[in-house]
């Protein structure tokens, strides 16, 4: 694909403003230094938005009350790795660029480096006419603000006079650790149609899934008439009737209402869901919903994040596909050398870039970069995140264990974090069905039934778990 592009990194700070990082490089550079996206047709069209777009995106990296840990133990969930090659955060900015949405703000906070550096490296370099697409604005204190962002509210409160700087009508708030596909066009069309101040995306059928959740409940013309926040409920408990629907925290915002909702009617509110939103709709303004029937998976438990990337090995309408031309997943390249498979089995996986698998059995697995699994293992219904980096001959030698999964190793149903150093002969199969267990002394935890291995954990030869 090619992309007008100039090499000029920012990070914006609401103390210190812009800072540039990098040099300039001329047009002419061929977009594969900057994006990656799963065709490798030319660029769509629709990258290329009307010159009359008034509408900038506010994308939040991480959320409240996650129960990812201990996946998000040293990043934040956005920047969590998904189907082999990706990031959260890249379905969501790719929702945004196949959208025509030509400004993009990221806002992080919690554990947010390898969020901030993936966001500058994979999309910062990319502009649409003399504008970056994506600004990371990190959280900083500054003189009106001696403390963090205690909320979404409050950090697009604190971000505003940046925000401002854009001439723009309305903003689209996205939590960036969501995994969907939405043409955001249609949601700024029945927002513009209804002339309304907020429009909130709905699901438009019941779920049984253990997310967050918060009611909507609309009228004939799909005009919100009530909010109902249920935090920690199921779907099959909650009154989810003909007029009640689910809300995506997914919203459009007049940018207007947006600086009197945050500065004069609520100045104190934390929570835009929890508190802005009903806070609008007890004051009569113009808030309508937007029906959605797509896929979507809120990823606020490890099973649900377990889930999707199973999904993601099936080829189906019902999962979430990474082969869509229409709406390429787009991520940062990282120029890595094909996988090489030697003599193994490997059928219903993904398997990411730069893999090495020697004469092993995988199946129903996702493999990520730089993965080495060693002669005779099997790997059953698991998600291995893989490695950051290689390891040379003399350092293998050196580490009694070195990055990967040894030889005659079997893993079935777990997750495996990245740069985790898993021995010979190791067994990660749960036989007991226990799902809830705490050993982060030892390098992991089972919940829900999923074993999960820490982040650069060490497991012996032999181990048993």
């Amino acid at each position: 694909m090619s992309l007008p592009t100039w090499l000029n990194l920012k990070i914006k700070s609401p103390q210190y403003g812009y800072k540039p990082t990098s040099r300039l490089i001329p047009a002419s550079v061929p977009s594969k230094l900057n994006l990656s996206y799963t065709q490798h047709s030319e660029c769509p069209n629709n990258l290329c938005p009307p010159a009359d777009q008034n509408v900038a995106a506010i994308v939040f990296g991480d959320g409240s009350n996650s129960r990812l840990y201990p996946l998000t133990k040293r990043r934040s969930e956005s920047a969590l790795p998904i189907a082999g090659n990706y990031r959260l955060i890249d379905a969501v900015v790719s929702n945004c660029i196949n959208s025509n949405i030509k400004k993009i703000y990221a806002l992080t906070q919690f554990n947010s480096a390898s969020l901030n550096s993936h966001l500058s490296r994979a999309y910062s370099s990319a502009r649409i006419g003399n504008e970056a697409l994506v600004d990371v604005i990190a959280a900083c204190q500054g003189p009106e603000g001696k403390g963090w962002f205690q909320g979404t509210a409050d950090a697009i409160r604190r971000c505003l006079w940046v925000l401002e700087e854009y001439p723009i009508v309305d903003f689209l708030v996205l939590p960036g650790y969501h995994l969907y596909k939405m043409d955001f066009q249609e949601l700024l069309k029945v927002h513009c149609n209804n002339r309304a101040d907020i429009t909130v995306a709905v699901l438009s059928t019941r779920r049984d899934k253990d997310i967050e959740l918060s009611t909507f409940q609309v009228n004939s013309n799909n005009q919100v008439i009530s909010f109902k926040d249920n935090p920690e409920m199921r779907v099959a408990n909650l009154d989810v009737s003909q007029d009640k629907f689910i809300g995506m925290d997914i919203y459009v915002v007049n940018k207007d209402a947006m600086i009197k909702l945050l500065t004069e009617y609520h100045p104190m509110a934390n929570d835009f869901r929890r508190e802005v939103v009903p806070g609008a709709i007890s004051l009569g303004m113009n808030v309508y919903a937007h029906k959605f029937s797509g896929y979507w998976e809120d990823m606020r438990s490890v099973e649900a994040y377990y889930q999707a990337n199973m999904e993601s090995i099936k080829n189906t309408n019902k999962a979430y596909s990474l082969y869509d031309k229409d709406s390429p997943l787009y991520t940062l390249p990282r120029h890595l050398p094909p996988t090489q498979i030697t003599d193994a089995a490997i059928t219903d996986s993904v398997i990411g870039d730069g893999c090495f698998l020697n004469r092993c059995k995988i199946r129903g697995t996702v493999v990520g970069m730089r993965t080495r699994v060693g002669d005779g293992a099997i790997i059953e219904d698991s998600v291995i995140m893989g490695s950051d980096t290689y390891q040379n001959s003399r350092a293998e030698e050196d580490m009694h264990i070195p990055i990967g999964i040894g030889e005659g190793s079997e893993i079935r149903k777990a997750i495996i974090d990245k740069n985790v150093r898993i021995g010979k002969n190791v067994k990660i199969l749960n036989k007991e069905n226990v799902q809830e267990c705490n050993n982060e002394a030892n390098g992991y935890i089972i919940t829900g039934g999923i074993v999960v291995i820490l982040k650069g954990a060490i497991i012996p030869d032999g181990s048993i778990l």
